[in-house]
């Protein structure tokens, strides 16, 4: 497996002799508003795109975590050929149809593309009435022969839901969304530095991959933040925290 963190959540994984394109947010810096009710009025993308964006638009499968436009934006669904197969998660197949695509797959149980097994997990994108609104979101587990097993978990705090995902597959490699991304009330809605050492310290012999950060203006933890907060408890060589761009 190659691993390469495009942006955000946005990643580029070469597995099992495919490419797989994850949560694509492809737009240009500034060209979204701010997350509204954030206290912060930084337009989004904070930042640009690592190189070419073309070089993002060809990959042989685009998997989809869910609907929110720092996972899913205009530039990704208007960029991509519309016949690239699109894996995602109940209820969102009638969206990327009406966006032109035509071979999509509501991962619900399981899948497959080209021997790579895709299982969907859940999550919670928060807590409360905030957790409500924000809706359904998922994971992903990817096998394939040969590779490791791949746990993307998506747009999730730590919960139960996380916690028997590791228990139940095992990965080899988990990617955690942290950023600590939340509104002006409520708690976080994605892994805070503490959602990311309860991962740890959880699958201690899981891969640990943190992104999601320093890209949209109501995510809190930076990975300056993360860092500091990993080596106070003596774990930053557990976990990656790769630039955008970076591959490993």
């Amino acid at each position: 497996m190659k691993f390469t963190l495009i942006r955000h959540a946005s990643l580029w994984l070469e597995y099992a002799g495919s490419t797989l394109l994850v949560d694509p947010m492809l737009g240009a810096a500034g060209v979204n508003p701010p997350i509204a009710n954030s206290g912060d009025d930084r337009r989004n993308p904070l930042v640009g795109l690592p190189g070419d964006p073309a070089r993002w638009l060809s990959p042989d499968a685009v998997l989809v975590t869910h609907l929110h436009p720092d996972h899913w934006d205009d530039a990704a669904a208007e960029g991509l050929p519309k016949a690239v197969p699109v894996f995602c998660q109940p209820g969102d197949q009638a969206a990327f149809r009406g966006r032109g695509f035509g071979d999509v797959t509501e991962v619900d149980g399981g899948a497959s593309f080209r021997g790579i097994s895709i299982v969907r997990t859940g999550g919670r994108h928060g807590t409360g009435e905030i957790g409500r609104r924000m809706g359904p979101v998922s994971g992903f587990v990817l096998r394939a022969p040969g590779e490791p097993t791949v746990y993307v978990a998506g747009d999730t705090i730590w919960c139960d839901e996380v916690k028997d995902a590791l228990e139940s597959h095992r990965p080899d490699v988990v990617v955690v969304n942290a950023g600590g991304a939340e509104f002006l009330t409520g708690g976080p809605i994605t892994m805070d530095a503490e959602g990311v050492i309860a991962v740890v310290r959880h699958a201690p012999d899981t891969e640990v991959i943190a992104v999601h950060m320093d890209a949209i203006n109501h995510c809190r933890v930076t990975r300056g933040l993360l860092r500091e907060r990993l080596a106070a408890e003596g774990l930053a060589e557990r976990v990656a925290i790769p630039l955008d761009g970076d591959t490993r």
